[in-house]
């Protein structure tokens, strides 16, 4: 290895994808506990272990895995210069996006916590796919390299 990272490029970028699979898994989960917390009575019980979950969700592993995965995806592409490169450029931004998703996420569960239910349980669903698409175009990108 050439780049700054020398020898610990392979551990930089394992770290990066372990991280990019908590991240992912988050992505998933979370809209799935927004079904489920609309679905439950308001201002009950369960709606509180609801709000309880989510916020452990965020907290232990959405937020801490966004900010690894970002840290260390910025050292690999220093590293390698990937920013020259037109696939990177549009993984960037799909990266950009999917982490515009994460904060659209929490806005949501903070309005779930005041009470509000502005979409319903099948738009819910529907938004629950966005990791996944997001997620066959990136690695389509890091690994095809289509241009």
């Amino acid at each position: 290895m050439t780049g700054f990272l020398g020898s610990a490029y392979l551990w930089v970028k394992a770290g990066h994808i372990i991280f990019v699979i908590f991240l992912m898994a988050g992505l998933f989960m979370m809209p799935r506990f927004f079904v489920y917390h609309q679905e439950c009575a308001p201002e009950s019980d369960e709606e509180s272990k609801w709000i309880d979950r989510e916020d452990k969700l965020r907290r232990i592993i959405l937020n801490p895995s966004l900010i690894i995965v970002w840290i260390f995806g910025i050292a690999l592409m220093i590293d390698i210069g990937a920013w020259s490169y037109g696939w990177f450029q549009l993984k960037f931004l799909a990266v950009f996006g999917l982490s515009a998703y994460h904060g659209w996420m929490i806005g949501y569960a903070k309005k779930l916590k005041r009470g509000e239910r502005p979409l319903t349980g099948k738009q819910l669903r529907l938004l629950n796919e966005v990791p996944g698409l997001v997620a066959v175009l990136v690695v389509i990108l890091a690994v095809v390299k289509p241009f």
